[in-house]
């Protein structure tokens, strides 16, 4: 008897740890599942892209960079400008260029690029999309950077638009 209960109650726990099948679209793709991120969590993201940025520039043979107050205001003003105009592009709503955003907050130092992305994945995902193109793989990787930017604004429906700035 104590035999089958330690089976059943096993089974249970094991039935517990599966995961559920993604759902799939039209396209037969699956759908995106929302990254739902939670309040007071932005410096441990911030800080994780920080951390991945700096090991994929290590591996590249590059210096690392330092997060940036500055940038990051530019970085999340830009976020909250894209979702305002619901497209993913580097001029704002007022015309703006990226260099304009980052002489607006006062950054002293040189634009490098910047880096944008509408999508439900997760800083981690995002960067790995950003290291697929060969642009947006500059800008993460190029010897001019010495500081970085990144922020976001996630809206209701779980959309995030991510900004990442790099400065010299």
């Amino acid at each position: 008897m104590r035999i089958i209960s330690f089976l059943v109650s096993a089974m249970l726990v094991l039935s517990a740890c599966t995961t559920p099948a993604p759902q799939i679209g039209p396209d037969g793709k699956p759908l995106p599942r929302v990254y739902n991120i939670r309040a007071g969590s932005k410096s441990n993201i911030q800080f994780r892209m920080l951390d991945s940025v700096n090991s994929l520039r290590q591996a590249a043979g590059q210096g690392p960079v330092a997060l940036n107050a500055k940038l990051n205001a530019a970085a999340a003003t830009h976020s909250r400008d894209m979702s305002v105009q619901n497209r993913p592009w580097h001029f704002g709503s007022d015309g703006s260029s990226p260099i304009d955003r980052v002489q607006r907050v006062g950054y002293e130092g040189r634009l490098v690029g910047e880096n944008i992305s509408e999508t439900y994945e997760t800083e981690l995902e995002t960067l790995a999309a950003w290291m697929d193109e060969p642009s947006t793989r500059w800008v993460i990787l190029s010897p001019d950077a010495r500081n970085m930017g990144f922020d976001w604004l996630q809206e209701d429906n779980g959309k995030i638009w991510w900004t990442l700035v790099m400065g010299d």
